[in-house]
């Protein structure tokens, strides 16, 4: 919890018909990233929508909103990835955004999916920071390089991978200081969301 700009990363599990009903934000950054199933989302900006797999969504807090999330199947299990991350500037109008990540069509690529400038396809969110996801296959390597005065997290959503040959599982998460080069393999089929952080 609370690694540079980074507040927290949560992984839900939520059961069919199941959610979070109607509460309260303000001055966060969220970003929520399916795995598993679909979540239903509804807030007081009059925005309504289901994100599946191979999407991202993005809401800026600002000045407040409500929203509430379920999960609409009766029969599936959602399982998701919540990122709150502290925004740059306080008090800013609300926003929403939803985006498709097209991993598939970039397979063992680290493909830009949030960003402050929001290019190449990515949401635009009220922080310096870089989020990128990539699915690997086993075997497969990806490379990246901090520039000075930069951090990173590396959160593992499935599969196994090794980060600088430090073994990573589903579910872990590793806080990168003081490194310039950074090599994710994957040890099986594997999905990363990689946090470049001032």
């Amino acid at each position: 919890m609370h690694f540079r700009h980074l507040r927290v990363i949560n992984e839900d599990r939520v059961q069919p018909g199941e959610g979070f009903p109607t509460h309260p934000h303000r001055d966060m950054e969220i970003i929520t990233y399916v795995l598993e199933g679909a979540i239903e989302h509804k807030d007081s900006m009059g925005t309504g929508s289901v994100i599946r797999p191979g999407e991202i969504q993005h809401m800026s807090a600002g000045t407040g909103v409500t929203h509430s999330e379920y999960n609409p199947s009766q029969t599936e299990l959602l399982h998701l990835l919540q990122i709150w991350i502290m925004p740059a500037a306080k008090s800013i109008a609300p926003s929403y955004d939803q985006k498709a990540t097209e991993l598939s069509k970039h397979p063992g690529e680290l493909r830009l999916i949030a960003s402050r400038e929001g290019q190449g396809g990515a949401v635009k969110i009220n922080q310096d920071t870089n989020l990128y996801a990539c699915v690997l296959k086993a075997g497969e390597r990806v490379r990246y390089t901090l520039q000075p005065n930069r951090y990173a997290w590396l959160q593992v959503a499935r599969g196994t991978v090794q980060l600088n040959g430090m073994d990573l599982q589903a579910g872990d998460g590793a806080a990168v200081t003081r490194e310039t080069d950074l090599e994710v393999a994957g040890l099986s089929a594997a999905e990363i969301l990689l946090f470049d952080l001032a």
